[in-house]
């Protein structure tokens, strides 16, 4: 069967009711639209149009910017958050995803904002740099998962 070849249902199309051709009709003279009004007129409906009211097409913001469908939303975790846990401890996703620190499956960025206490292994999706070298500062590690791991973290399991 090919496109050219489709036809719809017998009783399924309805040719359109022929309006203004006599009274004999059932739709002469007014043709159905009444006596006299702005919809009685030729051009009675105009599309958009809202009985004076500012259209919704006018009261939009004219452009809506760019939104980039491939941008991973960070959770962000200071330095002073992991002053929570024992010194010499190993931080996964997994750890802070425990503690509450951030919501489960989301990305974590560690940021340099405050002062850290403690020698820690941090594995996170991402890192600042005034966040590795206070970490490495005090001794410890930090390891940076892949950007195709946090993007995959993300987005919704097919589970759900």
């Amino acid at each position: 069967m090919h496109l050219h070849e489709l036809r719809s249902p017998e009783g399924s199309r309805h040719r359109p009711k022929r309006v203004g051709r006599g009274t004999g009709s059932g739709k002469g003279k007014t043709s159905g639209r009444g006596q006299k009004g702005q919809n009685a007129r030729s051009q009675g409906f105009r599309l958009g149009f809202e009985g004076g009211q500012m259209p919704l097409s006018q009261r939009l913001p004219k452009l809506g910017g760019f939104k980039n469908r491939s941008r991973v939303e960070y959770a962000p975790v200071n330095l002073t958050k992991l002053n929570r846990f024992e010194d010499g401890a190993t931080l996964t996703p997994e750890a802070f995803y425990g503690t509450g620190l951030v919501a489960q499956g989301q990305p974590i960025k560690l940021l340099g904002t405050g002062t850290l206490r403690r020698k820690l292994t941090v594995t996170a999706h991402a890192t600042s740099e005034s966040a590795r070298s206070a970490i490495e500062a005090k001794g410890g590690k930090v390891t940076v998962l892949s950007a195709q791991l946090a993007a995959q973290d993300q987005a919704p399991s097919k589970e759900e």
